[in-house]
């Protein structure tokens, strides 16, 4: 018998991927009866995780209305909206889904309206406290709106709003459900720094210098270091005759170095955030300071408020507060124990499985159009 298929749209970055696969996968345990494509942007990460994960992925050449440039440069790239719409309403007219779900990033906005607008059952999800300009304008087309703070509810239109935790990767809640913890008895201090899947160059100049600076070996400090892809080549030479020390551009499977780690330098993008608190592990916040509305400082404010993480922001980023930070919970496994489990009580589990269950519930409320129909093409 031909599956059905729903659909899950957006991508980009790792923080709007990887709760997408983990919806995916969550669907495929939940039901045999539907299959999951997934659609993005050839320009983003979807290109290299979801085909590793096993998901048949389309890609949409969509603008990227929201980038810097000249005004001539943005006129040619709103330009360029009307044709990615229209492939969007063509891979919809092939597929004909049964539902899709918009997590965020370039081809989620237009591929999830485009869908809304031909009758299909539709919903977005919101990681931020703060929603961005694309999902508080979708929000008013689709059906349901999956959020994860309680503040972005006054920004959102939908009638239907449901409040959950970030759906992470099964790897790693199964972390969240086990006793993870790695004796530190006769083996270096591990430190696992990464900085999202683009990588972060103020980390990246940071560990540099403080590699350069310190002797890490006689410390007794085990250091692996995600770049990202710009900066990899760049750090991994600075790093070669440091043996204490590797360059990663990217990390995979993440559960690994997590459980590897006894604390964790990172951004707080709101999937980091959620991540943390599932492996439940100590870790030192440096916020993105160009984030939108600041949300990235909120989140890891409201971990430290919980004495669940240590924020460092990026002004105050150096070798010495980094190097003080880290010899601090060095010397107190008491402090990184209990960072630890103030972080794994804040994790919301299920996440996943809860959308998952209520995307294939989707097609029993009222279709937002009379019928389901663009011209003479019925989905």
């Amino acid at each position: 018998m031909k599956k059905k298929i729903g659909i899950i749209a957006g991508g980009g970055t790792g923080g709007h991927i990887y709760p997408g696969v983990a919806i995916a996968r969550a669907l495929a345990k939940i039901s045999d009866d539907y299959e999951i494509h997934f659609v993005g942007s050839p320009d983003g990460l979807e290109t290299k995780i979801v085909p590793q994960e096993g998901f048949p992925l389309h890609l949409i050449q969509v603008p990227k209305l929201n980038y810097a440039g000249s005004q001539l440069e943005k006129l040619k790239r709103a330009a360029a909206l009307p044709n990615a719409f229209v492939k969007c309403l063509k891979l919809l007219r092939d597929l004909k889904p049964e539902f899709v779900l918009g997590v965020g990033g370039f081809a989620s906005g237009p591929f999830t309206l485009a869908a809304a607008l031909m009758g299909v059952p539709t919903a977005i999800w919101e990681a931020n406290s703060q929603p961005g300009l694309t999902n508080r304008w979708l929000s008013r087309f689709v059906k349901r709106c999956y959020v994860v703070f309680p503040e972005a509810r006054e920004q959102l239109h939908a009638k239907d709003l449901r409040e959950y935790g970030i759906p992470v990767r099964a790897g790693i809640t199964q972390m969240h459900r086990q006793n993870n913890s790695v004796p530190e008895i006769n083996r270096p201090f591990r430190i696992l720094v990464f900085g999202g899947s683009q990588g972060a160059r103020a980390l990246n100049n940071c560990l540099m210098e403080l590699v350069k600076t310190h002797d890490l070996s006689s410390l007794g400090i085990e250091i692996t270091h995600q770049t990202g892809r710009a900066d990899f080549e760049k750090v991994q030479a600075t790093y070669v005759g440091h043996a204490n020390v590797q360059a990663l551009e990217f990390l995979s499977p993440m559960e690994d170095h997590y459980r590897w780690a006894d604390l964790v330098i990172c951004r707080s993008g709101a999937s980091t955030v959620a991540e943390i608190t599932a492996v439940g592990k100590p870790a030192i916040f440096v916020p993105l300071p160009s984030a939108a509305d600041d949300h990235q400082r909120k989140n890891a404010e409201a971990l430290v408020n919980q004495e669940a993480g240590i924020l460092l922001l990026q002004s105050e980023l150096s070798c010495d507060s980094l190097m003080k930070n880290i010899l601090d919970l060095q010397r107190n496994s008491n402090r990184r124990a209990k960072i630890g489990q103030n972080a794994s009580r804040l994790f919301k589990d299920h996440a996943a499985e809860k959308i998952a269950a209520e995307l294939l519930t989707l097609k029993d409320l009222k279709p937002l159009l009379a019928d389901r129909e663009i011209g003479n093409t019925k989905l």
